[in-house]
C-alpha cells in the first residue's frame, strides 16, 4: 500500500510517500480503507525525535494517530461494526511504535465509532485523537454543569473540539486565542479573550466569581498564571507543558486508547453530538499524501485554526 513514512528523525522534509507492506486487524481492532486521517503536534513530535526515548520507533514509521474510513476488516472479538461500515477513531498508541500510524491507503484502529452524516469525512478523519485527547483532560478536572472552564489555546484542534464537549456538559467556557479568532471562539460556544499579560483582569471582568478550571492547550509557560486563575495546581490540567510536575500540574497523556474505556465513550458522545447538530470539526487546512510535509510543517507554527487533514 502506499503510506507516508520517515526513514530517520528530522524535519518535515524527512517525510516521502512509499509502497509498504499492508498491516491487518488482530483480536479487538479493526482496518479502514482510509478516507483522511489527521495531523497533529504528537505527529510532528514523533517524525522530529521529540518522543524516541519514550516511544522509540521501528524505522521507516508511518505516522498519524487518527482516521475515519470505511471497514474491510475485523479482528476476532469485534462484534459491533461490520465491513463496509464507515467509522472514525484511533490507532492503538500502545503499539505504534511497531505497527505505524493512520496516514496510509490502509490503517488499524484500535478505538472507533460510527461516522456520522453530520460530519464529512475531512472533520471525521480528524475527529478522533482531538475527541480523545480532550475527553481525557475534561474528564480529569471533572468539568460539568455550574463549572466555568478557561482553556488556553482555544483555537487550535484540541481546544476547539474541548470547547464543545465542556459546553455540552453545562459548563461555562472561556477561551484565549488571538483577536482574529475571537469571533471563530464565539461560535463555538465559547467566551474569547485574548492570552498573555493582563489575562487575570480580563478573566476577572468575565467571570466576577473567578474560573473553576484550566486546561492548558498550548504549553507557553503560561502554568503559574493559569494557577493563580485557578486558585490551586489540581484545578489545572495542561496537555502540552512538559514542565507541569514542576508546578504540580497534572500532564495528561494518553496511556493509548485501547486502554482507556473513556475514548470510546468520547467518540461515541461526540458522534452522537455531532447528528444533533451540537458537535463540529473545524478544518484548518487539507492536503493529500504526495503534499503531507506541509501539514507538519503548518502544525509545527502553533497557528493552525481548527485539525489539519490528509486526504486520500
Amino acid at each position: 500500500m502506499r503510506a507516508l513514512t520517515f526513514a530517520e528523525y528530522g524535519p518535515a522534509s524527512v517525510l516521502e510517500v512509499v509502497d509498504v507492506p499492508e498491516p491487518h486487524a488482530g483480536p479487538g481492532q479493526i482496518r479502514v480503507a482510509v478516507r483522511a486521517s489527521g495531523v497533529g503536534r504528537f505527529d510532528c513530535g514523533l517524525r522530529s525525535g521529540q518522543f524516541r526515548d519514550m516511544m522509540p520507533l521501528r524505522l521507516p514509521h508511518v505516522p498519524g494517530v487518527d482516521a475515519a474510513g470505511v471497514i474491510d476488516e475485523v479482528g476476532a472479538d469485534v462484534t459491533d461494526v461490520h465491513p463496509g461500515d464507515a467509522v472514525f477513531g484511533i490507532v492503538d498508541l500502545a503499539e505504534l511504535g511497531q505497527l505505524g500510524g493512520a496516514s496510509a491507503e490502509y490503517a488499524v484502529l484500535s478505538a472507533w465509532a460510527l461516522k456520522p452524516d453530520a460530519l464529512t469525512w475531512e472533520q471525521a478523519g480528524g475527529a478522533a485523537a482531538n475527541v480523545e485527547t480532550a475527553t481525557r483532560a475534561l474528564d480529569r478536572l471533572k468539568v460539568g454543569t455550574g463549572k466555568t472552564l478557561l482553556i488556553e489555546g482555544a483555537a487550535g484542534g484540541v481546544g476547539t473540539v474541548a470547547i464543545q464537549l465542556a459546553v455540552a456538559r453545562g459548563a461555562t467556557v472561556i477561551g484565549t486565542a488571538s483577536p482574529h479568532n475571537h469571533e471563530f471562539l464565539t461560535r463555538l460556544g465559547a467566551e474569547p479573550t485574548t492570552y498573555g499579560p493582563g489575562l487575570g483582569e480580563r478573566v476577572g471582568v468575565m467571570a466576577a466569581d473567578g474560573v473553576d478550571l484550566v486546561l492548558d492547550c498550548v504549553g507557553s509557560g503560561s502554568l503559574p498564571d493559569l494557577i493563580d486563575l485557578a486558585g490551586s495546581p489540581d484545578r489545572v490540567v495542561t496537555i502540552a507543558d512538559m514542565h507541569a510536575a514542576e508546578h504540580g500540574v497534572h500532564l495528561t497523556r494518553s496511556a493509548g486508547p485501547g486502554a482507556d474505556p473513556q475514548a470510546l465513550a468520547g467518540l461515541t458522545a461526540a458522534a452522537t453530538l455531532a447528528q444533533q447538530g451540537r458537535f463540529t470539526v473545524p478544518i484548518a487546512a487539507t492536503f493529500t499524501l504526495e503534499n503531507a510535509a506541509e501539514a507538519h510543517q503548518l502544525s509545527e507554527t502553533g497557528h493552525a485554526r481548527g485539525k489539519i487533514v490528509i486526504t486520500h
